[in-house]
C-alpha cells in the first residue's frame, strides 16, 4: 500500500503529468481518494519554490547552448505566454485568481510547473505563488477525481 501511495507521490511530480497523472492513477488503483488527493498535492507542490527561483535562471543560462537551447527556448517562451495570458486575461490585481484558475483547469500545459514559471515571470511573489498554486492544484485535483472516477465506473472498473 505504501508502494502505491509513494508512487503517486512520485508520478505528481514529474513535469507535464503533475497531480492529474497522480490521482488518475490513485482512483485506478482503487486508493482512498481524500489520502491521495493529499499525497499528490504535496508531491505536486514540492517542486514549486524550487521551480519559483531557480528555473528562470537555469533555462536563461541554456538558451543559447548547442545541445538544449531548443528546448530551454521553448520553456522560456512557454513561461513568458503564459505570463502574458495571465495579465492580459486578469490584468495586475486579478493575477491571484487568474493564476489558480490557470493551474486548476486541468489541461496540459496548465499544472503547477507552468503556472509557476509564469509567475516567477511576472514576479508575482513566492507566497502568493505558492497559496494560488496550491489552491488551483487542489481544483485541479477535485476535477480529475471526479472525472477519473467517472471513467472507470463506466468502464467497469
Amino acid at each position: 500500500m505504501l508502494r502505491k501511495y509513494l508512487l503517486i507521490f512520485f508520478v505528481s511530480m514529474v513535469p507535464l503529468i503533475e497531480l492529474r497523472g497522480g490521482v488518475t492513477m490513485a482512483v485506478g488503483m482503487d486508493l482512498n481518494y481524500f489520502t491521495s488527493l493529499i499525497v499528490c498535492v504535496i508531491g505536486n507542490m514540492l517542486p514549486v519554490p524550487i521551480i519559483y527561483f531557480f528555473a528562470r535562471k537555469v533555462l536563461l543560462w541554456g538558451a543559447d547552448k548547442k545541445y538544449i537551447g531548443k528546448f530551454f527556448s521553448y520553456c522560456l517562451e512557454k513561461g513568458e505566454k503564459g505570463g502574458q495570458k495571465l495579465v492580459a486575461t486578469a490584468g495586475r490585481g486579478g493575477l491571484f485568481v487568474a493564476l489558480m484558475l490557470f493551474v486548476g483547469i486541468p489541461l496540459p500545459g496548465t499544472g503547477a510547473w507552468t503556472g509557476t514559471l509564469a509567475a516567477s515571470f511576472l514576479n508575482m511573489g513566492i507566497k502568493s505563488t505558492a497559496l494560488s498554486v496550491s489552491l488551483g492544484v487542489v481544483i485541479a485535483g477535485i476535477i480529475m477525481g471526479v472525472v477519473s472516477t467517472g471513467v472507470f465506473s463506466v468502464l467497469g472498473f
